[in-house]
């Protein structure tokens, strides 16, 4: 593999491979060296990710998020698993290329998929390689939180069990407080709404965070609908295929004299400060931010990864691709700020 020396815009970073870690026959951890000048920079919450820019010899580089397996609480560097897909390039590249020693390029940790507190109960969902970042938020609870945590985790079989001395581990440091519940399609096949309703039933206040493929996330939503559990208790992680570069810096439009005077405002919430902006019809909320110099959360800018997820307070917004949000999340007025430009005059935002 070609090292990576130079990062190809002003928001990555080039960071070295410090351990491989084979999970399973199909599925490896990469864990990073972060030097003392990028650890501020690369803070983490539990259940975020990293955006990987990966080589390609058609198109230069794709890129790709992956899952924050570590916890900034228990573990010293960040770690992210890949686990191969058919076809995924991505993933089979990362797989069969990077040693120790390697250079990678990548964005700073992103993503809204995090408990507000850890001293909630917690009812976690992953199946296959989306126990990453449920693996995250179970390790930082454990250690940081008070509650119990229970996981429910779906795999093919017995071998495709990613974390499965970890968790056995964890299990046995925190017999009173951690439950596994292991549903392995092999012995049990593939698991029905109804199923996971019963099983869900007794943890009904607990906070369900969730994270796998499209058709078991869907089997959840509707378990967990069944089992009364309240729209604003659960919390799904989805990953899409980055269609655009985020490595490259953004290069705002010009605002015309006319386009400046019909500007919204906007008061935007931000990691505790509040910042008061013009915001021209023609640009994006995260344009306006990063015209600002504000370090406004955003990966892709194509709507697809849901790192610029932001709450409307006040005022109305039109968005453009907004796939990843759920229809419930739309109605409680979540937005993408990569893809929402002004409708009212004023407006009210919180990160």
């Amino acid at each position: 593999m070609t090292a990576v020396d130079v990062p190809h815009s002003s928001r990555s970073v080039v960071l070295t491979v410090s351990g491989v870690v084979e999970e399973t026959s199909d599925a490896r951890s990469l864990v990073f060296a972060v030097p003392e000048e990028l650890r501020s920079k690369f803070e983490y919450k539990p259940g975020q990710f990293l955006t990987l820019r990966i080589p390609s010899e058609r198109t230069g580089s794709v890129a790709r998020c992956y899952s924050l397996a570590s916890s900034p609480f228990t573990d010293a560097e960040p770690k992210v698993t890949v686990k191969r897909t058919p076809e995924g390039y991505g993933s089979n590249w990362l797989c069969d290329n990077v040693k120790v020693g390697d250079t990678i390029e990548m964005l700073a940790p992103s993503g809204v998929f995090t408990p507000k507190s850890l001293d909630h109960d917690f009812l976690l969902w992953g199946a296959g390689s989306g126990i990453t970042p449920v693996m995250s938020i179970l390790k930082s609870a454990l250690t940081e939180g008070s509650g119990k945590v229970v996981l429910v985790y779906a795999n093919r079989d017995e071998k495709s069990v990613i974390f499965r001395d970890e968790l056995r581990g964890l299990a046995a440091e925190y017999p009173t407080r951690l439950t596994v519940i292991h549903w392995l399609e092999s012995v049990q096949g593939l698991p029905t709404p109804d199923q996971l309703a019963t099983l869900a039933t007794p943890f009904g206040g607990y906070e369900s965070f969730m994270c796998g493929p499209g058709p078991f996330m869907d089997t959840v939503h509707k378990a967990l609908a069944e089992a009364g559990v309240p729209r604003t208790q659960v919390h799904a992680e989805v990953f899409n295929s980055l269609a655009g570069d985020p490595f490259q810096d953004v290069e705002l439009e010009e605002v015309t004299e006319e386009e400046a005077a019909d500007a919204a405002t906007v008061e935007v919430q931000l990691d505790g400060e509040t910042h008061q902006m013009s915001w021209p019809r023609k640009q994006t909320l995260v344009d306006i931010m990063l015209a600002k110099g504000l370090d406004v959360p955003y990966s892709c800018q194509e709507g697809e990864c849901g790192s610029c997820a932001c709450t409307v307070l006040e005022g109305n917004v039109e968005m453009g691709n907004s796939e990843i949000l759920d229809p419930e999340d739309i109605a409680a007025g979540y937005i993408l700020g990569c893809q929402a430009r002004p409708v009212s005059d004023h407006l009210k935002i919180e990160f």
